[in-house]
């Protein structure tokens, strides 16, 4: 059994993966906290402690580390005995981590596709310029390399893993739609680190279209969905991680990332954007200094860990699937939704990196397990959902599955689906009647079943419903 976690990082997701690693501690073991800036690693210790986040007595200790220096990490792993790696740092860092797990033989997590500072947006698929390069070096030394495991990608990853698996005899398309309907009350801020947050808008949007990659413009292709707890959000065509991995992996003709903006922080970008204020390329000044702009105007917005305090409101993300089953139409909505405010009570985090962290400690939770331990580079997809699910559900992401206008939790969709399965060669009538019987079943089940902490429950139990009074509107990243 792998034990002991290193994790790289000390951002809001860095903090949200302490907290939740410490909440199972007595599995993975200690805890080890590695950034170049050791006062934030003190700060997520103090935060833990705090919060009594530990479920046992235990190890939790903050390193200084540049983890650019692979000798110094692979050093860094062998003192703290780590047998799992949380990357969970600028993913400018990826490759350095990754080499330094291959060469300590620590399986590596991480929550996005690795970034080469010098270029934006890379030729898809854009695992290929990198990650996947190092395929054969994880097999050779047996390392499990997990990648993109956040929510998204990660958690969509698996969502559409289990539609193809479960759901689905034939998928057309799946949109990924990811909103945000908190505020966070900041005239203009990102959720996350804002140089890697500017960077993913700034380059082409690539999409999966008609089985080939597609290119368009940022902001030049807008849907509105209708979306369960949220209301009706407006989204725009992005280009993103999971796209890159799920055409190779997965026979689905369509797929599409979808993110919400609001008007507010379009035209900001657009501002910062055509002043050439997010460029990534060094500019001289008339004192013969050189700065970058996106550096400047990183230093000059809020730390998106400040937000957290006032964040309010919901975000709702997931996939909507459609294609054939039982050699009908079908067209599903796998979600979660995730309350800021309750966040912050219960690690001290906003929705945008709770979500992005919870998952990335329910792989080292599976790994330790040995259900995920691949001995090999995966995508998310390439694993069985299920398990994942499951544990998300305990560990404060509930999955639901709506189709139509039924709303159910994954283990009620997943039973139904069954009960249609074995009914599947009786009447249309006998259909109907499984489908009530299989109602009844689910109910008397969960009135007999007490819900882990953290599990599903009712969209009726969100306080905030389609947004909070007072409140603007806000977005994803903004």
């Amino acid at each position: 059994m792998k034990r002991n976690i290193l994790i790289i990082g000390a951002g809001g997701v860095a903090h949200v993966v302490a907290h939740k690693c410490a909440q199972n501690n007595a599995l993975l073991g200690e805890i080890h906290v590695a950034s170049r800036t050791l006062e934030k690693c003190h700060g997520i210790v103090e935060s833990v402690i705090a919060k009594r986040s530990l479920q046992q007595p235990g190890v939790i200790q903050a390193h200084a580390l540049n983890a650019l220096d692979v000798p110094a990490t692979a050093a860094l792993i062998r003192a703290t005995g780590a047998r799992i790696v949380i990357q969970a740092g600028s993913s400018f860092l990826n490759m350095a981590v990754l080499s330094a797990c291959i060469e300590t033989g620590a399986a590596y997590i991480d929550t996005a596709i690795h970034e080469d500072p010098a270029k934006v947006c890379e030729t898809p698929p854009w695992y290929a310029n990198h990650e996947w390069k190092r395929r054969n070096e994880c097999a050779a030394a047996g390392v499990t390399a997990i990648l993109g495991i956040g929510f998204d990608p990660g958690v969509v990853n698996a969502y559409a893993r289990l539609a193809q698996d479960v759901f689905f005899d034939r998928i057309d398309s799946i949109d990924i739609i990811d909103t945000n309907a908190g505020s966070h009350g900041r005239y203009f801020a990102t959720n996350f680190d804002p140089e890697i947050n500017f960077r993913e808008f700034t380059g082409t949007v690539w999409s999966w279209q008609n089985r080939q990659w597609t290119a368009s413009r940022m902001f030049e292709q807008r849907a509105e969905w209708d979306l369960p707890a949220v209301g009706r959000q407006t989204t725009y065509l992005t280009g993103h991680d999971e796209l890159h991995s799920l055409s190779r992996h997965l026979d689905v003709p369509d797929l599409r990332f979808w993110m919400g903006f609001s008007d507010h922080y379009i035209n900001v970008f657009t501002v910062l954007n055509k002043l050439g204020l997010l460029s990534e390329r060094a500019v001289r000044l008339q004192d013969g200094r050189e700065v970058v702009p996106l550096h400047v105007i990183k230093a000059l917005l809020p730390d998106p860990a400040s937000l957290a305090p006032d964040y309010q409101g919901l975000t709702c993300i997931g996939d909507r699937v459609r294609g054939m089953k039982d050699g009908q139409p079908r067209e599903i909505f796998i979600y979660n939704v995730c309350d800021h405010a309750e966040c912050y009570r219960e690690v001290g985090s906003q929705a945008i990196s709770y979500t992005a962290g919870v998952p990335a400690v329910a792989a080292a939770i599976l790994i330790a397990r040995g259900i995920w331990d691949a001995r090999r580079m995966v995508n998310v997809e390439e694993l069985p959902p299920q398990p994942l699910l499951a544990l998300l559900d305990e560990m404060g992401l509930p999955t639901r599955i709506q189709e139509a206008a039924d709303d159910r939790s994954l283990a009620e969709a997943e039973m139904l689906q069954e009960v249609r399965q074995r009914a599947g060669t009786e009447s249309a009538d006998a259909d109907t009647d499984a489908d009530t019987d299989a109602d009844a079943g689910i109910a008397a089940q969960l009135a007999a079943t007490e819900r882990a902490p953290g599990g599903a429950r009712p969209l009726a139990d969100y306080r905030y419903g389609h947004a909070v009074a007072g409140m603007p509107r806000t977005d994803r990243y903004g």
